[in-house]
């Protein structure tokens, strides 16, 4: 990417992530990412200066219009603010950054604001049947979590815990491998909040959440799943989730449904001179792969060698840090096996596991959450990739300026 022009992260930032039903559930998917617009006030801009909006969101029944706009409307951006909601499921807050820094090479704007959010709290269920009458008997009530969130839309459109399932088979992955990854996952997240590593200028932005019925505001500083004692002997006697009989994905070796928004402050080289601005990050590439559906969990292994190569990284040796986000356990231990990765350098932090996966953010937390690992491990080159459904996958490289 060496003749395109460069494109530099200036600010970052993201809420806790809230669990299912949990601290954030009061908050729509539209205010969350407004409070997450705390990225422009770090970057030192003012909300005149933003160009334009990329922001992922999966589940958009109920939010009202094109929920991009609602949020940059509510942070008080103006409203010649050019807004886009992006959908590519899972990967859509990483997609969100990519449409912003193609947007800014080439030349259609100087700063942008770019990540993703989902209150998966929030999502309503549907009556698909009362739009054209229902006459007579039993009405269908549908999960819009399921129907548009984690549900193939392929095929025998199952759950996507079901391939996950077919994933551990292909690539021997056991029960024991899974709830031990998930395991050592939740307890760097324990460690990482516990020593303040989320709690930092590039993460998290602690969210207001005001009071029901004339109690006090409440102030939501950590994420909430990290935040629960970690049950070492119930997390192993938990039943399969999806196969009863000799399955392996269960709830806790699985990201819990949860709410939260991440995003990024995006600038040209222009911009950063211009306004006198100090860069966190250089996006240095990106790639995209797709295979067939059910295959969507090791997706990743292909995008990240078409990121690395896009970006002029030689190679996987030469990356100090990687974030795959864990859809399932079973993603990440599949995606490392295929790429040769070893654990000591994915996920330092804890992954969403451990967090929560709130689909329409996921992409852009992990590159928050990147940030935050590079700087604390003093780290040159990150990448960052994760997997959506339909069988997809997004990645990115980007080199640490702290």
């Amino acid at each position: 990417m060496s003749s395109l022009p460069p494109v530099y992260i200036i600010a970052s930032a993201r809420t806790p992530l809230g669990a299912f039903q949990g601290s954030l559930s009061s908050l729509t998917a539209a205010v969350k990412l407004m409070e997450c617009l705390a990225a422009v006030q770090r970057s030192g801009l003012k909300p005149d200066d933003v160009e334009e909006v990329f922001f992922g969101n999966v589940m958009s029944a109920n939010l009202g219009q094109n929920p991009a706009r609602q949020c940059a409307i509510h942070a008080s951006l103006p409203p010649s603010t050019v807004c886009t909601t992006v959908n590519k499921v899972c990967a859509s807050g990483l997609k969100a950054i990519i449409l912003g820094a193609q947007t800014i090479q080439t030349g259609s704007a100087s700063i942008v604001v770019a990540g993703g959010t989902e209150s998966m709290s929030n999502v309503p269920h549907y009556l698909p049947q009362l739009r054209s009458g229902h006459k007579y008997g039993s009405a269908e009530l549908v999960d819009g979590i399921n129907k548009d969130g984690l549900m193939n839309a392929y095929g025998e459109k199952e759950l996507m815990g079901f391939a996950a399932e077919e994933c551990a088979r292909e690539h021997g992955l056991t029960r024991d491998d899974q709830d031990e990854y998930a395991i050592r996952t939740i307890k760097k997240a324990q460690e990482a909040t516990q020593k303040g590593l989320f709690a930092t200028d590039v993460e998290i932005a602690p969210v207001t959440v005001p009071g029901a019925r004339g109690k006090p505001a409440t102030t939501v500083e950590k994420d909430e799943k990290a935040l629960l004692p970690l049950n070492v002997e119930k997390l192993k006697s938990i039943r399969p989730a999806f196969v009863p009989n000799g399955g392996t994905v269960t709830a806790p070796n699985a990201s819990p449904l949860s709410d939260g928004a991440a995003a990024v402050v995006l600038v040209s080289e222009e911009a950063l001179k211009k306004h006198g601005l100090t860069p966190l990050a250089k996006i240095r590439g990106w790639g995209e792969a797709a295979q067939e559906p059910v295959k969507f969990t090791t997706a990743p292994a292909l995008a990240i060698p078409k990121a690395l190569k896009h970006a002029g990284v030689g190679g996987l040796g030469e990356v100090d840090a990687f974030e795959i986000n864990e859809a399932f356990s079973v993603v990440a231990l599949a995606n490392m096996k295929l790429l040769g990765l070893g654990e000591e350098k994915v996920n330092l932090h804890g992954g969403a596991v451990a967090l929560g996966h709130p689909l329409g953010c996921s992409g852009a937390r992990i590159v928050s959450t990147l940030l935050g690992v590079l700087k604390e491990v003093k780290g040159k080159i990150g990448c960052v990739g994760v997997c959506n459904g339909g069988g997809g996958a997004s990645a990115m490289v980007i080199e640490s300026l702290l």
